[in-house]
């Protein structure tokens, strides 16, 4: 073996025994380069009249292994799910029923032969011929316990796919909805596109970005926090329905409903308002539940939660007069909110102002009685630097939120398109920065040359995926539906890190 020395228990090591053995007798499993499959597991069970007598070839992984002396049962798991191959000494031949009899489980494996039903009345396939076509060299967990240790399962997904049928139906369910989603969205001439993962400014969302360096630029650039400033730029340019989906990056903590870096999808919309968008998220959302789930009707952790439009609207403040007794029609400056918040053991922030303890009363009494699908509406413009003002007043934006299980799962507006006041917004955002605010906006002079030539009234909208694909699953944590999330390394012992 090249490399670092490799430790191994027992049984480990007689697989890697059994390799080298294999070796040296020009048997080597890793020089086999295909296997020509003819059928998945999925399709011979559903349809066995057809295919009883015929022989088909199967491949995966070999999940089970019963002998009987001259006849052996073994289930064989592909990508559909498993099914039992039988094989008798008399039918493989002697060199050959010896050679698998060393097979072990988690081998994959390709097997010939014709399908029947057992005297059980299971169907399976007899083999006349079986292949080792890669060496497992190590023990997957015991059968009836499975892997159980949450965190080593999100490490080692590969291990958790292999042993936990379920996890894979969760990815299969993401895959149908983010499918969906395309669907729905073509279908109303949006047109997908692609914008710049790495940024010389981290714009479009109050969040804390990853800072990376340039080494032939010589600067540091920023993993995008939102793409938000780029979509409306193709706006700009002529283009009147764009989205796009992928990954965004925030260098904030981690929970069930937090990971650095997650799934959105952000679109825009010219000639169109926030209370279009709000149509269409609500419309979109339960388009992808039905596709991925054969229904709007959703068991989230023991509760019923029903998609169907429409939901809920619900302005902040109004939330906040029903579910904390709080109006802030009686509380007309910042003087009188910046006193409120005190009360009610707020952090209080420098330059805070009447919008910010709007946010802050809503955050801490209303969201987590939010458990049907709502749109809360009308944020602050304190909290909305890319939001249009409302026309009747002027202290609020014309922005929605969407909520669902407690989760803000989107946040739109209509688009802020006058560059005179986008400026003066990124101008406080600045000095929230210099007061200390690591997730105010950074200013960035080509948007505001871009919204000068002339931005259209625009709707837009960014989605969480992966907190709708939490929903669709029942899944727990953000974790379960993110396939590789991202994890503490673990630290190595302290004599495995010394040099020699």
């Amino acid at each position: 073996m090249q490399g670092e020395k490799i430790v191994l228990n027992e049984m480990e090591q007689l697989r890697y025994d059994k390799l080298l053995r294999m070796q040296n007798e020009g048997r080597d499993p890793f020089k086999v380069e295909k296997f020509d499959q003819t059928h998945h597991s999925k399709q011979i069970k559903n349809d066995f009249e057809n295919f009883e007598g015929k022989e088909v070839s199967i491949a995966g992984r070999m999940m089970s292994f019963r002998s009987f002396g001259k006849s052996t049962f073994v289930d064989v798991q592909d990508k559909d799910g498993k099914i039992q191959c039988y094989a008798k000494k008399d039918e493989l031949g002697e060199e050959l029923y010896k050679a698998f009899k060393e097979f072990d489980i988690g081998d994959i494996i390709g097997v010939t032969g014709v399908v029947f039903k057992t005297q059980k009345d299971e169907i399976s396939i007899k083999m006349h011929e079986v292949k080792l076509l890669s060496k497992s060299l190590r023990i997957l967990p015991e059968k009836y316990h499975g892997l159980k240790d949450m965190d080593l399962r999100y490490r080692q997904r590969y291990v958790d796919l292999i042993v936990n049928p379920e996890v894979k139906e969760a990815f299969l369910t993401r895959n149908k909805a983010i499918k969906a989603l395309r669907e729905f969205l073509e279908e109303r001439e949006f047109i997908e596109v692609e914008t710049p993962i790495l940024n010389t400014i981290a714009g479009g969302a109050t969040a804390r970005p990853f800072i990376t360096h340039h080494n032939t630029l010589d600067i540091d650039m920023y993993l995008r926090i939102a793409n938000e400033l780029y979509l409306k730029r193709l706006i700009v340019g002529g283009f009147e329905k764009v989205y796009e989906m992928g990954r965004m990056f925030r260098n904030e903590g981690m929970d069930i409903k937090h990971n650095p870096e997650y799934t959105a999808m952000e679109l825009y919309q010219a000639y169109a308002d926030y209370e279009d968008i709000m149509k269409l998220t609500e419309e979109l959302i339960a388009y992808m539940a039905v596709a991925a789930t054969g229904s709007t009707l959703v068991n989230y952790q023991g509760k019923q939660i029903d998609l169907k439009p429409p939901w809920r609207r619900l302005s902040m403040t109004d939330a906040i007069k029903e579910y904390a007794n709080i109006d802030f029609e009686d509380i007309k400056t910042d003087e009188e909110a910046v006193e409120l918040a005190r009360k009610h053991n707020m952090e209080i922030i420098p330059e805070m102002k009447r919008g910010h303890v709007i946010a802050g009363i809503f955050e801490k009494y209303c969201e987590d009685k939010l458990i049907d699908p709502t749109f809360i509406t009308h944020h602050p413009v304190e909290i909305s630097p890319l939001s249009k003002r409302n026309p009747e007043d002027p202290r609020i934006t014309n922005r929605f939120e969407a909520f669902v299980n407690t989760w803000e799962i989107a946040n739109a507006f209509s688009e802020l398109n006058d560059p005179i006041d986008q400026r003066a917004r990124f101008m406080d955002q600045l000095r929230q920065r210099e007061l200390g605010d690591e997730e105010a906006q950074m200013l960035d002079e080509d948007f505001l040359n871009a919204i000068e030539v002339g931005l259209p009234p625009t709707g837009g909208l960014g989605i969480g995926i992966d907190r709708v694909i939490m929903l669709l699953t029942n899944s727990a944590s953000i974790r379960d539906v993110i396939l590789f999330p991202t994890m503490k390394p673990i630290a190595k012992k302290e004599d495995e890190t010394k040099s020699e």
